[in-house]
Order: structure tokens, then sequence, then C-alpha cells
């Protein structure tokens, strides 16, 4: 086992081990207190790491599925005593409050576990009829065998919940896995990673591997990995497409999801989910409300009570159960949202701020004077800022929604079910709610995006599709 969260380990082959390189630090994104050290590992502990998996990964694919999911639901028990520690270590390495990071662990990261397993069971092929001759003795079927080994590289912002989706649907499917986490969060992902030692798993069969870029791109080009797992930006999704050759993909990546709030939208409902979307997590969510769509009739209504209920948030310490809102998790990230605030402001964009920054805190931000051709209409800010952007029609507001090369959550606010039925048909986008804040996900639908924001569908049985490879068999029994 790993000495603790403050001494984080790689865990290859069944062993807790350091990396290649020496330990970095790790520091909590609220005040920059040092939390501890961990193993950076390089391309050649990824290499063992893989070397691992590939070899338990036949043995594991041989595993009863029953075997396989008694697994799964003691790891469910195992991780139900450390949510709450794995919590903790999220809000302070990330910066989400508590109770974000208890959601992300009790109503999404735990149950994977349980979810993985029954989506298993019910995982169905298929009997085909015979369609190139007359006779009774053809049959013909379809069946799902696992990739082989797959790559799992998670985001800092759902640390644990994104990274538990890739690895529990790839092994209760028969793959093996290596996981790279963010380095940002090491603490909290070790935590995690200890569930499979002590759930029992076999050695080899899950890898945790922290470090940096250098460990993913590894991961990316490694021969011996047949899919790969990425949450994460839309510019290192492009490359992990161009460099991972024919490896399976599956990649959630980038936001510029629009709420939609039309003539007739009931106001005060939009505005709570308008808080809910660029302002939970302090925006760093990729489904976050990334631009927010008003029609004229009800514009100033609409910014009065979000200007209203923006200044009511309680801002600062994550760990504080009063707080509303934490700091971003980084550097890279405060600079992004500074940047895009200020471009808009140069723009002619106006700025409405009740809170001071400090540090990584950055204050929720509502912008009105926004329009479709600034900058911070047009990329993923992923901070808590809110684009006002008026439009007057419904054609109008589709246009504008759509004028991204993004395409996750779209939400739309209106009374009229005919309404309602064109934006859901009108919005490009992988989910499309109504009368629903972007940042709302069932954990038992499919999750994923259009156009830039990914490939494929995680969650549900379409992530077993993702992990496993459809085998036709023909037999001639007669």
């Amino acid at each position: 086992m790993p000495a603790s969260t403050t001494a984080v380990r790689a865990y290859i082959d069944g062993e807790w081990r350091p990396g290649s390189a020496p330990d970095a630090t790790y520091r909590a994104a609220y005040d920059g207190a040092e939390l501890g050290s961990f193993a950076v590992c390089t391309p050649d502990d990824v290499d063992a790491a893989v070397a691992a998996a590939r070899a338990a990964q036949a043995g594991w694919a041989a595993t009863p599925l029953l075997d396989r999911v008694d697994l799964m639901y003691r790891a469910f028990e195992v991780c139900a005593g450390r949510n709450e520690a794995i919590a903790r270590a999220i809000s302070a390495e990330m910066g989400k409050t508590i109770a974000e990071s208890r959601e992300e662990m009790v109503d999404y990261g735990w149950g994977h576990f349980r979810r993985a397993a029954e989506d298993m069971l019910r995982f169905r092929g298929q009997t085909l009829p015979n369609s190139e001759t007359r006779s009774n003795s053809m049959r013909t079927m379809v069946s799902h065998y696992p990739l082989g080994v797959v790559g799992v590289i998670s985001p800092f912002n759902f640390p644990v919940d994104i990274a538990a989706i890739g690895i529990t649907y790839a092994l209760v499917a028969g793959n093996t896995v290596v996981w790279k986490p963010s380095e940002h969060c090491p603490g909290s992902t070790a935590l995690y990673a200890e569930i499979f030692e002590e759930a029992g798993f076999p050695p080899g069969v899950f890898n945790f591997v922290p470090g940096y870029g250098e460990a993913g791109a590894r991961l990316v080009d490694h021969d011996d990995v047949d899919g790969i797992f990425f949450t994460g930006s839309t510019g290192v999704g492009r490359k992990i497409s161009e460099r991972s050759g024919l490896k399976r993909l599956l990649l959630e990546l980038g936001g510029n999801g629009p709420i939609i709030v039309h003539a007739d939208a009931d106001v005060d409902r939009a505005v709570d989910a308008t808080v809910t979307g660029c302002f939970y997590m302090a925006g760093q969510v990729c489904t976050a409300a990334e631009r927010v769509l008003v029609h004229d009739d009800v514009h100033d209504e609409f910014v009065a009570k979000l200007l209203d209920r923006v200044r009511d948030l309680k801002v600062g310490n994550p760990l504080d159960e009063a707080t509303d809102m934490g700091p971003l998790c980084n550097d890279a990230t405060l600079e992004k949202v500074r940047g895009h605030v200020e471009g808009a402001r140069a723009d002619g964009a106006t700025i409405h701020q009740f809170h001071e920054a400090s540090g990584r805190i950055y204050p929720p931000t509502v912008l009105t004077g926004v329009t479709r051709a600034m900058d911070i209409a047009r990329h993923e800010t992923f901070g808590p800022v809110a684009p006002i952007i008026r439009f007057s029609s419904l054609e109008e507001a589709l246009e504008i929604a759509n004028d991204t090369e993004f395409g996750l959550n779209a939400a739309a606010f209106t009374a009229d079910l005919k309404d309602a039925w064109r934006f859901v048909d009108g919005l490009q986008h992988g989910t499309v709610l109504i009368n629903e804040t972007t940042n709302y996900w069932d954990q038992l639908a499919p999750f994923g995006g259009a156009k830039a924001s990914g490939i494929g569908r995680e969650l549900s049985t379409d992530a077993l599709l993702a992990f496993t490879e459809k085998k036709t068999i023909v037999m001639n029994v007669g």
C-alpha cells in the first residue's frame, strides 16, 4: 500500500512502486499549501504497466463473468468507506466545494462499480436470420469480446468520477487497464486506486501511473494498447486522434454549450439553471453554460435576477461547508479565464462582478453586451463566467447556438411544446435539455458530444460497446 496520499506511489502489476523520475510536489488549489508528493512515471514506467496489463488480460477475460461482477460489487463496498476521504482530497487538490466533491463520489463515482456490473449482466449479443441460404443448418450470431488493454487518461475537474467510467466499464468487459490520472489530483486518485487492490483484483488487471503529459502520450503511442478513453480539451483530443493509429477511441472533449432563454421562458427557473450552468465547480465543467442566449423580451428581467443571485454566492475555501464556489484548479485555467474576460471588456462587453479576486479565486462574473463574434462566445472559457447574448427569434437563437465547432450539451427554456421540439431537432449537440441546466446528466443515459466535442458515448451499455469488439460467428451445423 502507498504510505499515504502525502507520498503517492504508482501501482503496477500488483505492487506499489516509485516512478522512474524524481517525485513531484502537489499543492492545494485554494491557498497553495503543500499537500504531499507523488510518483512521476516516465514512458518506461508506462511500458512496464502496459506489459503487466497485456500479460494479465487473457486470464482476466477468461475469468467467469459472475466472478468479475463479484469483484465489482466488492469494490463498491470498499469504496463506500472511502467516499468522504476521497471527497475531501478532491476539494483540497482541485478546489471544488466539499458538497460538489461529495456529489462526485456518492452520486457518480461510487456507483460506477455497480452500474458497470449490472450493465454487463444485461449486455446482449444477437442471433440473426440467414439471408444467404435456405438451409436450416446455418446459424449466425454476434457476440462481444474485450478489446484487450485500455488506457484511461483523465482530467482534473472530475478526477475520480470520469476515470471511474472508463475503468469500471473496461474492466467488467474483460479488458485490463492502465490509468494515467491528472497530475493536479494525485492524492484523491491514489485513494481510489487502492480500492482495486483491497477488493482483490488480480495483479496487472488494474495499473495506476501518475505523472505528466509524457506518460499519457506513451499510452496513446503504445503498440500494445488497444483502446484509449480520454476526457479533456479538444486540442489534446485532436492530437490523440492523430497519434493513436487504429486504436479504439472514446473521447469526451470540450464544450461551448448554450442556455437559451426564450421569450416565454420561466425566468426564475432559467436564472436558477444559469447559476448552476455557469458557476457550478467554478465553471470548470465541459457541460457548463458557456453562452447564455436571452430573448429581447425578457433580457432585462433575466439579467437583474441573475445579478441578484450572483451577488449572494459565498465564494471561498472549498472545505468550508457554507461555500458555494471555490477556486480554479490551476494557474493555466485562471489565466485563460482572465484573458477571455478582459478580451470581452476590450471588445465592448460590460463586466459585472461582486466578489474579490484572491489567489485562484476568480469572482463569479456576468457579462452583458456580448456578441457572437467575441472570443469569449467562440471558445471554451472553463471558468465562472456567464456571457449574455441577446436574440430576437427562435431561428436566430438556433443559428447562434450552432455557430461553434463544439456540440456537447445545450439547454433551452420555453413553455411551448412545439418550440421545445424545434430546439431539440435544431440544436446540434449530443444532449439537448429542455427547461433544465446544461450541467445535468443521467448516469443511465449515454453521454458524449457531436462535432469537435468528442467521439463515441460513455455510460450505459454504450460504454460497453466502446470497450468491446463485435465478433460475427457463422456455424454450419448440418
